[in-house]
């Protein structure tokens, strides 16, 4: 299937993380940009909103706190769906990150099958549909 029009923002100061995580979506087609920090984050939101946001939280410039608030700060924004990607894993890191607006919370190193059920979940995508992919 071609999962193309969907589109997905990859936040993450790590090149290596980026690509990886890609590379997992790559292969069902998705449309996916990457951003290494929070404000180029934010300067991706105003040239392409995307349906899912895959944020890393420890990241200079702007942490991916900072962008759950600014991207739940914008009403245009609201259907956005936001999935952190973090080795964080504190209760406190994770509860905090709901409060601010995130939909999903998983801890580095990212396995493709929860990735993959995230993103289908968060998409309303029938996993069958991404699983026959």
């Amino acid at each position: 299937m071609d999962f193309s029009r969907f589109s997905i923002l990859i936040v993450d100061d790590a090149p290596l993380n980026r690509l990886v995580v890609e590379k997992m979506l790559g292969q069902f087609n998705f449309s996916v940009r990457q951003a290494e920090n929070g404000l180029e984050a934010m300067r991706e939101f105003y040239y392409l909103k995307p349906d899912l946001v895959l944020l890393d939280i420890m990241m200079p410039v702007m942490d991916g706190f900072e962008v759950i608030s600014a991207i739940r700060e914008n009403p245009a924004w609201d259907d956005v769906k936001i999935v952190v990607l973090s080795a964080l894993n504190t209760n406190g890191d994770i509860v905090k990150a709901y409060e601010l607006g995130a939909q999903d919370f998983i801890t580095k190193p990212v396995m493709m099958d929860k990735l993959l059920n995230t993103v289908a979940c968060q998409l309303d995508i029938p996993i069958d549909d991404v699983s026959k992919s």
